[in-house]
Order: structure tokens, then C-alpha cells, then sequence
């Protein structure tokens, strides 16, 4: 049987009616036919694209490797726990909610969703929407979304290049256009849509408006550095932090969770005892199975890698920062 190993992983390009054909910088590609507004990294259906397991799903690893491949703290045995992504908005997403752990259970959903969201491009003027103003109540939403006013319930916060925002579950929030973020968030794809634009897309106003909470933890994130190492959040369901490669770095061995790199800049070798060395570029994610020891990362040139996991032990929930919008709606 072959043993686990760092692998790099096929991305899977997901149709969005609000997504764009044009994938610059991370991918390279040309999108023919219809926009492409998510690229998946860590779906359960993504394949292994190098050494012996290549062609395998993450599906399929979990559930035959268990916590050697995801970790001890991993929610769920034999399932990969974190779902990583690219997204590519060229409109505004729907204004949205998901689930906590303990809803998305009642309804036979394998797990709630809270997320974060790093921004890693940002034209001038780019903004996310996040939690309902202050003193908006469910029921002002509701009214709201029935007079096609529900986005100016939102707080709406610029962002720039660099910057990490939580966003806990049961938020209402929204993303707007020209930007591109990479959304971590626990492996759930349960999204209750509230108010699309006019779009013809399927809402979900009950029990979307059963999932919201008024006061949340969401916000932008003030990152931090622990052991010399910048955390740009840590959160009960995921640890995302940021590697500036400029010399070769040794990574500590992690039991408690399988870990995954992503190139955010410039270019990285990945070399494991054992094991062939991964060469990976902008765009490229590599996980570093839990029971992989001997791991080291060294830059091809200046390297900015976002390296994420689960917390070997569950941390309160983050500080984040919540300023106040002058107007309420994006301008």
C-alpha cells in the first residue's frame, strides 16, 4: 500500500452565474463556457495529481487512511475536514447565511459552515458584506428582502489585498465584485440563499432567516505572529497562517491535522523524507497528510504560501473588527 506523502492536488473549476472566464494570475486558463466563480482545492471529489496516489480522491483517502491522512482533530473519522477555495466574483454574490453545527445536525447535514476569507486581489473600491447593521432585527430583514432592499441591511467593509475576515456561522454576508479571495471554511456546502439581485436563482427564505443570528462574531481579523510565524486567524474550526519564504523552512510534523499550502505568490519545493520533492507555483495547493514527518519547504524565489489546519486544541473564537459603514450599502 503506499505510504502517505505530500501530494499536490487538481483543482475543480465550479460554474458560477456571478463568476468570471478570466482566471488570472492563479490559473492560466481560458474559460469557454459558462463564468467560473469558485475553484475548489480540498473538495471530497479533488484528485491527487502527483506521486502514488495520484488520481485518487480526497473522498476516498479519508476514508481509507482516517486520522493518518486528516488528523486526530478532525471532526468527522473519514472525512476531510477543511474546504479550501479560490473565488472569483465578478458580480455580487447573494446575500446568504449558513448553518451552525448544531442546525445543519438537526437537518441530517454532516456539519455547519463558518468560514474566513483572505483577500488576495482587491481592486479599489472592492467590498464584502458582512452581518447585519446595527439594530436591524430578523424580522426588519425579512421586510427588507420583500421590498428588494435586503443588501443595504448589511454592514459593507472595504477590503484590500491581504486582508482576513471571519465570518462565523449564522452571518449574513455577501461578497461583491473585483476581488479574489481564498475561502477556508469547515467541508459543508450548505448555503441557505436570502435575496439574489433579481436573479433567477432558488431562495431559501425560511430557513435561512431560522439560521440567522443578529450578533455575530464576524469581522476583519488583525493578524498576529506566534513563533515567529503570522497567524492571519485562528478559530475553533480552522488555523489559517501566512509563510513568507525567503530561506528553507522546516514544518513542524502536526498529528492533530492534515495541512494544506497554498501559493499565494512566487514559487515552492516541497520536500518530504521518503518522497519525490513537489515543486508548487501560484495557484497550486499541496496538503501535507497528518502522518508525514521530515517536511521542509524551500522558496524557488520569494514565496507567499497561506498554510492552513485544523487547531490541535479549539481556541475561542477570534478578536475580529466590526467598523461601522458610513452609508450601509456599497457604493
Amino acid at each position: 500500500m503506499p505510504g502517505l506523502h505530500p501530494f499536490l492536488v487538481v483543482p475543480e473549476f465550479h460554474e458560477r452565474v456571478w463568476g468570471t472566464k478570466d482566471l488570472r494570475p492563479y490559473f492560466a486558463r481560458v474559460i469557454e463556457g459558462d463564468p467560473v466563480g469558485e475553484v475548489w482545492l480540498t473538495g471530497d471529489l479533488c484528485k491527487v495529481s502527483s506521486g502514488p496516489l495520484s488520481g485518487r480522491t480526497l473522498g476516498e483517502l479519508a476514508a481509507e487512511f482516517g486520522a493518518d491522512f486528516i488528523g486526530t482533530a478532525a471532526p468527522q473519522p473519514s472525512r476531510f475536514p477543511l474546504l479550501v477555495k479560490f473565488l472569483y466574483p465578478k458580480q455580487k454574490l447573494s446575500v446568504q447565511v449558513h448553518p451552525t453545527d448544531e442546525s445543519a445536525l438537526a437537518v441530517g447535514e454532516a456539519c455547519g459552515k463558518t468560514e474566513c476569507w483572505y483577500v488576495a486581489r482587491a481592486l479599489p473600491g472592492a467590498q464584502v458584506g458582512l452581518g447585519l447593521r446595527t439594530g436591524i432585527t430578523r424580522e426588519m430583514f425579512r421586510m427588507a428582502i420583500e421590498a428588494h432592499q435586503a443588501e443595504h441591511m448589511l454592514n459593507w467593509l472595504d477590503v484590500k489585498a491581504g486582508e482576513m475576515f471571519y465570518v462565523d456561522a449564522g452571518t449574513v454576508h455577501a461578497i461583491g465584485a473585483n476581488a479574489i479571495f481564498v475561502e477556508t471554511q469547515q467541508n459543508s456546502d450548505v448555503t441557505y440563499r436570502l435575496y439574489d439581485y433579481g436573479r433567477p436563482r432558488e431562495l431559501h427564505l425560511e430557513k435561512g432567516l431560522a439560521a440567522i443570528r443578529e450578533t455575530t462574531r464576524a469581522g476583519r481579523v488583525l493578524p498576529c505572529t506566534r513563533e515567529g510565524r503570522e497567524v492571519l486567524v485562528e478559530a475553533p474550526s480552522f488555523v489559517v497562517g501566512k509563510i513568507v519564504l525567503q530561506q528553507n523552512v522546516a514544518l513542524p510534523a502536526n498529528e492533530a491535522s492534515a495541512q494544506v499550502l497554498v501559493a499565494i505568490e512566487g514559487g515552492a519545493v516541497v520536500e518530504c523524507e521518503g518522497a519525490a520533492s513537489l515543486t508548487m507555483m501560484r495557484g497550486d495547493a499541496v496538503i501535507i497528510p497528518a502522518s508525514s514527518r521530515g517536511v521542509s519547504l524551500r522558496p524557488q524565489w520569494a514565496a507567499e504560501l497561506l498554510h492552513i489546519s485544523l487547531p490541535a486544541v479549539k481556541p475561542p473564537e477570534p478578536e475580529t473588527m466590526m467598523p461601522v459603514s458610513d452609508t450601509g450599502h456599497s457604493h
